[in-house]
């Protein structure tokens, strides 16, 4: 049964049916404002439980903000309590009616109860309205005073927040130095982190325009100070050990007996229960240790068992994060791990994302002593009933054959994948199978005699189909009937919608055509023709090539199409060695756990100012570079971020999305005209003088059309406007950078008074955005500086991406442009350079 509409429903005893029930609070809490009577505090209870549990679910009962403060004035600790919670919810929207909690507060913190006293302190400090900082600094210079630790505690807190809401009131008032002598000396541990965490905060703001502030932020990391810290991390909470240990992270030793001290003070800290420490702990290590390679290995050994423990004994979630941080440790040293590999089986009952990472895990310590047993324990897994999983385990089988020498049994247990009969595995078996070839060609026959038998239409899956198809042209004269199944699909080209098989289907029957010409002469006719007429870009591409070097010489495309080729030795790892120092340099933090770099998935204006390597140099997103700059969100990028490079391997893959030139495409129809040339061709072998480069042929009329060859007139570019106001998320950059072709490159001369306003590229940030060309990431230094630039059409969402790389030493600019409209390029490049020019100009 549906259930009824909202209008049906019989109203909540604890929600107002309407105005009037806020009103009638009103009233009543009124009448009980200045009563004494006995049991009046029981009433004020249920009154204060039901204005809270309004405000709780949305309810807006700023209304009775006066009348809360009237009866404010009790003794019960718990009204006092309401009272706060209220205060603090509705103060900010109210900085008129806060006035009227001041007297009240600050009364309350002189009161005997210390519990009263902090709690009104905290209320106090939370009111986050700048026109009553003046009077947080009276109650926060007593309750740093306060003989009470719980007060002194809040206080701390207080005055950090105080420095976020008037940092000169918090400078002023010589809260920070107060703050130092407290961390120092004060007996309570709380209070001593509270200070540390709030003087971090204070110092690491005021650093980038106070001297002293920088000096007295280097001060924390003091051989006095670490050592203070450590001798007392026993006393403190997991919290604050984590933070000291976070700050021991950034000390220098001075020697290898002062790092040799420090491990010895935080040896027991290893063996603590909570999952943070250990990890924090951990990094001390390893950061103190990087200098000493044997003693940097020994850490390995002692840090070892600690996780592991961690590992088997917490939730699925902590497990998880814990083995995320082993993963980055056995992939620098997976020797070190090799004895434990039993610990990286998958249990029945945990979690899909605990496993998958147990079996990268397994592949990374596989070596020769272990791997039979670890390939025999993930070959359970391909049977497992989740397909994930099952895959995840296959390609590991994979990944461990061609990182070992040895490889006979693995290769019998993958082919074994083969007769499971099953879609996924048979897919994921083909594409591990073809990489085995590639590095192990000897494998050849053994192999081609059990992927033979396979039909290609079990197989659905595109990089399945994909691999058997390469194989298929690669070993044609190993397998009778390769001409035939490359004939049977490419007769089907129509129904297979995967780009990626056709054009593996284009290559494969091109070298099958070189090794098996009688048998295969008629699918490459049909292939090319089909090929040609492609509504994708780059299949149609490669079937002109195709086409065109075979008119040219059937020798030179067997050259091209076919070469010897060498055995692949090494496979190009997903990530470089950089990110992964980069990863373990930010060890205990979630950039292990997402496996990038902290700049790749944090805020701009919280990832601060960080650098990166660059073919130009150092560039680097600041803040400064930042102001006038669209709000970054999450860079949902990987370890290819188009700000690590400027290296565009896609840009020349085509200059348009759709074809350029004059000609149609040729029907299906026309495959036995192509044929036949084909024919004559492979006869005649290398080409004559009449079909070399240099006659006569026309660019357009190579298939043999018969257009016309004359070009069209160039089109003068249209008028574009462009929306001052555009934006764009810097994800949806990154993901449009990479997917978009390259429109143009062009290169322009940037005019002297611009270079010399350069000294400030934020300047020339400015300067485009006035053209409402804005800027989402800027870096470099001198003589090269580049920016990221983005603009849209003033009338339609149509984007235009834009890569600038300005030479001072030359005074020139490169210009790499991308668009939605390939149409429409031209324009906004010429609006590109009007405006460039026009840089640096009165």
């Amino acid at each position: 049964m549906a259930p009824p509409a909202a209008s049906q429903r019989y109203p909540s005893p604890s929600q107002p049916s309407g105005k009037s029930e806020v009103s009638d609070l009103k009233t009543q809490l009124r009448q009980l404002a200045g009563s004494r009577a006995p049991g009046v505090d029981d009433s004020k209870r249920d009154l204060y439980k039901k204005v809270i549990s309004y405000m709780t679910i949305g309810i807006d009962v700023s209304s009775v903000f006066g009348e809360m403060v009237m009866c404010s004035a009790t003794s019960d600790i718990v009204l006092k309590k309401m009272c706060y919670l209220y205060v603090g919810n509705y103060a900010k929207g109210n900085p008129d009616l806060s006035l009227l909690t001041i007297n009240f507060l600050q009364r309350d913190c002189k009161d005997e109860d210390p519990m009263i006293r902090g709690l009104a302190l905290r209320s106090l400090c939370s009111l986050r309205v700048p026109n009553l900082v003046e009077y947080l600094v009276g109650p926060l210079g007593s309750g740093l005073k306060d003989n009470n630790s719980y007060v002194r505690t809040i206080a701390v807190t207080g005055v950090l927040k105080l420095y976020h809401i008037s940092p000169s009131t918090c400078i002023d008032a010589d809260f920070p130095p107060t703050l130092k002598s407290l961390m120092l000396h004060d007996s309570d541990a709380q209070v001593v982190a509270n200070c540390l965490s709030a003087l971090q905060e204070i110092w690491s703001l005021e650093a980038s325009h106070s001297e002293e502030a920088c000096r007295e932020k280097e001060s924390l990391l003091s051989k006095p100070v670490i050592y203070y810290f450590l001798n007392r991390i026993k006393d403190f909470n997991e919290w604050a050990q984590c933070l000291i240990l976070e700050l021991a992270v950034k000390y220098v030793p001075s020697d290898s007996n002062d790092i040799f001290d420090i491990m010895n003070l935080l040896e027991d800290r290893l063996q603590h229960a909570n999952g943070a420490v250990v990890l924090a702990t951990v990094k001390v290590f390893l950061q103190l240790t990087l200098s000493m390679t044997d003693v940097h290995q020994q850490v390995y050994e002692r840090i070892k068992s600690p996780l592991l423990t961690l590992v088997s004994s917490g939730s699925p979630e902590q497990s998880y994060a814990i083995l995320s941080h082993l993963h980055l440790l056995v992939v620098r040293a997976p020797f070190i791990f090799a004895a434990d590999y039993k610990h990286f089986y998958c249990q029945y009952n945990e979690p899909s994302y605990v496993k998958k990472l147990k079996l990268e895990m397994l592949t990374a310590v596989a070596n020769e002593s272990n791997t039979y047993e670890i390939v025999t324990e993930l070959c359970e897994y391909a049977a497992n009933v989740d397909i994930a999983i099952a895959r995840e385990s296959i390609r590991a089988v994979g990944k461990i054959a061609l990182q070992q020498y040895d490889v006979n049994a693995i290769v019998d247990r993958l082919l074994q994948f083969l007769e499971m009969e099953k879609d996924y595995v048979t897919a994921e078996t083909l594409v591990l199978v073809k990489d085995l070839l590639r590095k192990y060609p000897q494998w050849s026959h053994d192999c081609i005699s059990v992927v033979g038998g396979i039909s290609s239409k079990n197989i659905q899956e595109p990089k399945g189909k994909a691999a058997l198809i390469w194989m298929l042209g690669e070993y044609a004269q190993d397998m009778s009937d390769a001409p035939y199944i490359l004939e049977n699909l490419i007769e089907n080209w129509e129904e297979e919608h995967s780009a990626e098989v056709r054009l593996h289907l284009l290559t494969a029957a091109m070298k099958c055509f070189f090794k098996r010409a009688p048998e295969t002469q008629k699918a490459l006719g049909i292939a090319l023709a089909a090929g040609v007429a492609d509504f994708h870009q780059d299949v149609h591409d490669r079937a002109l090539f195709y086409y065109r070097v075979l008119q040219y010489d059937v020798h030179v495309a067997e050259r091209v199409v076919s070469p010897p080729k060498q055995a692949v030795s090494v496979f190009a790892d997903t990530q470089s060695s950089e990110i992964k120092d980069r990863i373990f340099d930010e060890f205990n933090s979630l950039s292990v756990i997402y496996q990038k770099p902290s700049y790749m998935f944090t805020d701009k204006e919280h990832r601060g100012p960080f650098e990166f390597s660059d073919e130009l140099g150092n560039i680097s997103i600041t803040p400064e570079a930042s102001s006038d700059i669209v709000p970054a969100q999450q860079y949902e990028a990987n370890d290819k971020d188009l700000l690590l490079g400027i290296d565009e391997k896609d840009d020349n893959k085509g200059l348009s999305s759709n074809n350029g030139s004059a000609y149609s495409a040729p029907s299906l129809e026309n495959s036995s005209n192509i044929t036949s040339q084909l024919q004559e061709l492979a006869i005649s072998g290398p080409a004559t003088s009449a079909t070399t480069p240099q006659s006569s042929f026309g660019f357009d009329d190579l298939l043999g059309l018969g257009l016309s060859t004359a070009p069209a007139p160039t089109p003068s570019p249209p008028l574009l406007k462009l929306n001052p106001r555009a934006a764009l998320d810097p994800g949806a950059f990154q993901q449009k950078w990479r997917q978009l072709p390259l429109s143009l490159t062009q290169e322009c001369s940037v005019n002297p008074q611009g270079i010399a306003a350069l000294t400030v590229p934020q300047s020339l940030i400015r300067h485009m955005q006035s053209h409402s060309i804005h800027c989402i990431a800027s870096g470099g230094q001198s003589p090269n500086f580049k920016f990221f630039f983005f603009a849209q059409k003033e009338s339609e969402p149509s984007n235009y991406l834009a890569e600038c790389i300005i030479n001072t030493s030359s005074a020139k600019a490169q210009i790499k442009v991308k668009a939605d409209e390939q149409s429409t390029s031209q324009a906004f490049t010429t609006v590109f350079e009007t405006a460039l020019s026009k840089f640096g100009m009165p």
